[in-house]
């Protein structure tokens, strides 16, 4: 099969990309934009944190699928309470341990609870 140059693809006037590629080719400034909210937002919740955990949880909170409609300060609590859970405490070893999420939330409450005191946070985890 030969290509017909005269058959050449013309896209309608109709065409809308999917949200995938709206979010791709949104404006860098759109984004940045919202990294800053969320920055501001995180430094409001823990003024003291360390510079490499605030950068992996604002990557975290802008990442997230599930907190792109989040408003700032719930992205930026969202993703701390979840990096401190995951990278910082033995959440997912008690998980494939086999606890269920509530009691491994349970037993790292406390831990989780220091890390976000050590970090200025004076909002509490429900346990």
């Amino acid at each position: 099969m030969s290509f017909d140059s005269s058959r050449s693809f013309i896209p309608s006037t109709t065409f809308i990309p999917s949200s995938a590629v709206r979010a791709a080719l949104s404006p860098v400034g759109v984004v940045s934009g919202k990294r800053s909210r969320i920055a501001d937002a995180l430094d409001r919740l823990a003024p003291t944190i360390p510079e490499f955990e605030r950068d992996a949880i604002l990557d975290h909170a802008l990442d997230s699928r599930g907190l792109s409609t989040a408003t700032p300060e719930n992205a930026a609590w969202l993703s701390m309470v979840s990096y401190v859970r995951h990278v910082l405490t033995d959440y997912d070893a008690l998980l494939a341990e086999g606890y269920d999420r509530d009691s491994a939330r349970h037993f790292v409450a406390a831990e989780t609870t220091a890390i976000l005191d050590s970090w200025g946070c004076r909002r509490r985890i429900e346990d």
